[in-house]
């Protein structure tokens, strides 16, 4: 407000200082030669001109007072202004204080109130204290008495029964640890039969379904090989002049050609299927062809020879895409290719592999195990049948002896091979599915050509081999024939003598019977004590 006042009093000040200054200069520049005219016209030049600067100074002082004026309305509605925000902070402030002093007095509370309950609890634990000292002390009086009774009891028993402390003890643990042996053994027999219901259960539940899912078709496959000639004249070219043409045949093909009286068929006879079914074609192709000589035959042979190698390779292949396996080194191909020309009690073994293969996986699937490895062990489980001829041993022993030296790594196929006829001790459970899926395939109706008496009769003959023996007791064969369980007596034979009872009882069948692969003779000899209570 004061430096504008300043200026309006500074510019009146400043007009009316230029008016007497314009008419001084006017007068001194005049001189002593001023008339009255003149000195009446400056005169009253010099009278307007004061009163100009009256009016200049009125108006400046006018605006100057206009201007605090102005300033004082602004001064006070800014000190207004001011005032109020100094009022809503000092409230805001009154009010935090306010809100402190609250939460400062809950706080104090609260503090008064956690003091006088720990007060109270104090209160509490001493009195707890003492009660539990009192306790205590009545306690240890008491077990002081218990002790003194205690020790009097003790020597009184120990004066009745004849015994001291330590022998009473033990004679108490043995009979404890009888007791709890016997409670142990018939909560594990419970457990086991439990868990053997259920296993049981679960098992049909697998072994159902799976075949359930897989309905093969079942035909049996006959072993006798034919060829059809158009007429009998061709009997005699077959034979050619002197039989030349039959002994080069035979020894380029390794077979036995019967040509008989029986119209419009030669029988080709051998004991390796493959060999049969390549002299089959080969015969075939040497009838059409109409050319029947030595050389001739012999490049029938060998060309029929090479393409039934190739084929044998592709029904390996064949058969490997069909269960849905990674493909084996070429030679076991080769092997499963075979298989298609052997049968076993006219059941086709490379079906019957497939069959296994395909009931294995679904039994994998099942029980959560791999699929695709349950059906390489199922394939694979008989290859050993496609040489077991030409090698010593079972076909078990003779296909995992061979899937090794081709290449076959994983544990589990070669352990399904040499162990699903129970060989070896059996601890994979594929080789368990294995066992399953190929007794499965076996046994359903159709799958092999034995009549029902047949069968029946062939059992017989191994039980009646086994009773011959005269400290046998009971004879059981079982597996379909492929195991014969002896029951000896006891008391007439030894574990050494045990021993020689089953080779004697496996010769006694190699010489007497004529049965298809392998019997495994189990003797068991064992002592039984039964008592009564009454």
């Amino acid at each position: 407000m004061e430096p504008e006042l300043a200026a309006g009093l500074a510019a009146g000040a400043a007009a009316a200082g230029a008016a007497l200054t314009y008419v001084t200069v006017r007068t001194l520049g005049r001189g002593p030669s001023l008339s009255v005219m003149e000195a009446a016209r400056l005169q009253e030049e010099t009278r307007q001109a004061e009163n100009r600067a009256r009016e200049l100074v009125e108006r400046g002082r006018q605006e100057a007072d206009g201007i605090v004026r102005e300033a004082e309305a602004r001064a006070r509605d800014e000190a207004g202004r001011r005032r109020d925000e100094l009022t809503r902070e000092l409230d805001q402030a009154r009010g935090e204080v306010r809100e402190l002093e609250r939460r400062a007095e809950k706080r104090e509370d609260a503090a008064e109130q956690k003091a006088r309950e720990l007060a109270r609890k104090e209160r509490q634990l001493e009195s707890v204290q003492k009660k539990l000292s009192e306790r205590k002390e009545r306690l240890q009086e008491k077990a002081k008495q218990l002790d003194d009774l205690a020790t009097e009891q003790t020597r009184t028993l120990q004066q009745l029964s004849g015994m001291s402390r330590e022998e009473a003890e033990r004679m108490l643990l043995d009979r404890l640890d009888r007791e709890l042996a016997e409670e142990a053994a018939a909560r594990i027999r419970q457990h086991e039969e439990r868990i053997r219901q259920q296993a049981e259960a679960k098992a049909r539940e697998v072994l159902a379904t799976a075949i359930q899912r897989f309905a093969a078709d079942h035909t049996a496959d006959t072993t006798v090989s034919t060829v059809d000639i158009p007429s009998d004249d061709i009997k005699g070219r077959i034979i050619g002049r002197e039989g030349r043409n039959i002994r080069a045949f035979e020894k380029a093909t390794g077979v036995d050609v019967i040509v008989d009286d029986t119209p419009g068929v030669v029988i080709v006879s051998a004991f390796d299927n493959v060999r049969r079914e390549t002299a089959r074609l080969a015969l075939a192709k040497l009838i059409a062809d109409g050319r029947i000589h030595p050389t001739r035959i012999e490049e029938v042979v060998t060309e029929t020879q090479a393409e039934m190698e190739k084929h044998v390779t592709e029904t390996g292949r064949a058969a490997v895409i069909e269960a849905d396996v990674p493909e084996p080194h070429e030679k076991l191909l080769h092997l499963l290719g075979r298989l298609k020309f052997r049968t076993s009690y006219s059941q086709n073994v490379l079906q019957h592999s497939l069959e296994v293969a395909h009931l294995c996986g679904l039994m994998a699937g099942e029980l959560g195990l791999n699929p695709q490895l349950a059906r390489r062990c199922g394939l694979l489980h008989d290859v050993g049948k496609a040489a077991d001829h030409e090698m010593e041993g079972g076909h078990p022993k003779v296909g995992a002896e061979l899937a090794r030296r081709y290449g076959e790594t994983s544990k589990e196929v070669l352990h399904a091979i040499v162990g699903h006829h129970d060989d070896v001790t059996v601890d994979n459970i594929y080789t368990v599915l294995v066992a399953a899926a190929d007794a499965i395939s076996a046994s359903r109706p159709g799958a092999r050509r034995e009549s029902l008496e047949k069968y029946v009769k062939r059992l017989e003959n191994l039980e009646a081999v086994a009773m011959g023996f005269p400290v046998v007791e009971h004879a059981y064969a079982i597996q379909a024939g492929r195991e014969l369980r002896v029951i000896a007596n006891a008391g007439q034979t030894t574990d050494a003598e045990a021993v020689k009872l089953s080779r004697d009882i496996a010769r006694a069948i190699e010489q007497q019977l004529d049965y298809p692969g392998e019997i495994r003779v189990t003797v068991i000899r064992e002592t039984r004590a039964v008592e009564v209570a009454k």
